[in-house]
């Protein structure tokens, strides 16, 4: 490992830059990237990262956090406070919070010219990194609105990551000394935001030749400009072992297929390791081979506020059978609110779903891709999902609990879990955690 470029800082450099080392040693575990800004998802992520003893890496897209808000509203420095502010609440230790930057790049700009989307992208990246983002992922794989044609080259990709470096580099130098240089992740395979998976068959694993081709170009181009440090610093390379989900189908990891891709861990430069993206719903078994494959940062982010928008449904059903018609109660009406807001604003769905009136309503509310996520913010669905738990906020029926939460009702009759919504949300996402915790910590 390169001493003389990685910042000593024993939570960053033991955890995030250790991966590989401890998989060429023998020492197999990996790590979860919670890649979402939603406040009950950290919450849960938060008290698993507790009962695992180990740090918390969150990471938030371009899409979610930026410049200019996102879809959440926060600008980087925001989304640093809500993350320790909740950890704090938890009393989980500071220095072991870890905050990441997924998919950094021009994709919330990609309509616009090349040129304009990447100084939006360079000026978040700069924003990140004065706000302590510490793991940067630099995705610029996706084409511009002036780019000949949707696939970039791929010495294209890796010049405008060598800028976004740079950006983040300078960001740095402006930072307190004590502060741990950031980490980079490149990318050889990164699937679009959310979940892409159209047809599990053409799915393509990743080659070793494609991996060491990557590297060998991302290396000369930030050599090229003087990030010889930073290039020492970049920590993991995207592939695509073969996992990918879209609206009904998941895609399963088969480790046959990743074989070789696997066999080539050993052989990655420096401190380098593989970072997994859409690992959302893959069985607790696949995870486990995964990590055993050495595919160590699992990213998941879907599959955990789609644990949320599971409970509240399930936590909607009850309102309706139980307190329809009670004196004094106004039902919530949480789904044809979200319902009647995405119909409102539907620039976060309309081009990502296909399929008959039926078919949207359907996906809508159901799709793996859970663009629904899109819409908690917003005040009028915010106002039903309070109602609902206020309406909710007294002792619900067992009978009811059996009915719609029947993963969690044995502990509910043993007394382990209070059947009180939020306890109720707050597990259900930690179900959706359990097997990431278990895959990356195996001895445990």
């Amino acid at each position: 490992m390169p001493e003389a470029t990685i910042n000593r800082n024993p939570i960053v450099t033991d955890r995030l830059t250790g991966l590989r080392y401890d998989h060429l040693t023998g020492k197999i575990g990996g790590i979860t990237a919670v890649c979402s800004s939603h406040r009950s998802v950290l919450e849960a992520a938060i008290e698993q990262a507790a009962a695992d003893g180990d740090v918390l890496l969150v990471e938030a897209t371009a899409n979610q956090v930026n410049q200019f808000g996102g879809y959440t509203g926060m600008r980087p420095a925001e989304f640093v406070t809500l993350v320790q502010s909740l950890a704090a609440a938890a009393e989980f230790p500071l220095e072991k919070v870890l905050v990441g930057g997924d998919h950094l790049g021009p994709h919330p700009w990609r309509k616009k010219p090349a040129a304009q989307a990447m100084n939006f992208a360079t000026e978040f990246v700069r924003e990140c990194v004065a706000a302590g983002f510490c793991k940067i992922h630099l995705d610029t794989g996706l084409a511009c609105a002036d780019d000949p044609g949707s696939h970039l080259p791929m010495e294209i990709t890796a010049e405008r990551a060598a800028v976004l470096c740079r950006a983040a580099e300078a960001a740095a130098e402006r930072q307190p000394a004590n502060r741990p240089r950031p980490l980079y992740v490149i990318g050889a395979e990164v699937p679009p935001p959310g979940g892409a998976l159209e047809d599990p068959a053409q799915l393509k694993v990743t080659t070793a030749g494609e991996v060491a081709q990557i590297i060998a170009v991302t290396e000369r181009c930030l050599r090229s400009v003087g990030l010889d440090a930073a290039w020492e610093r970049v920590m993991a390379v995207v592939v695509q072992p073969g996992v990918d989900f879209g609206d009904t189908r998941v895609a399963r990891y088969q480790s046959d297929k990743a074989a070789a891709l696997s066999a080539s861990h050993a052989k990655l430069p420096g401190i380098m390791t593989y970072e997994i993206h859409a690992t959302d719903y893959q069985t607790p078994e696949a995870l486990a081979q995964m990590v055993r494959d050495h595919f160590t940062l699992l990213k998941a982010g879907p599959c955990l506020t789609n644990a949320y928008r599971e409970t509240l449904f399930a936590l909607s059903h009850i309102e309706t059978d139980w307190l329809t018609g009670k004196h004094g109660v106004r039902l919530s009406g949480l789904r044809e609110v979200l319902e009647s807001v995405m119909l409102s604003h539907p620039e976060h769905w309309r081009s990502y779903y296909r399929g008959s009136a039926a078919d949207l309503n359907f996906l809508r509310h159901y799709s793996y891709r859970d663009r629904i996520r899109y819409y908690w913010n917003l005040p009028p669905v915010n106002q039903a999902v309070e109602q609902l738990l206020v309406n909710l906020d007294r002792p619900i029926p067992l009978m009811l609990l059996s009915q719609y939460f029947p993963d969690l009702y044995p502990t509910i009759q043993s007394g382990e879990l209070l059947p009180v919504p939020r306890s109720l949300i707050r597990q259900r996402i930690r179900s959706a955690l359990a097997p990431y915790s278990a895959a990356c910590h195996p001895a445990i």
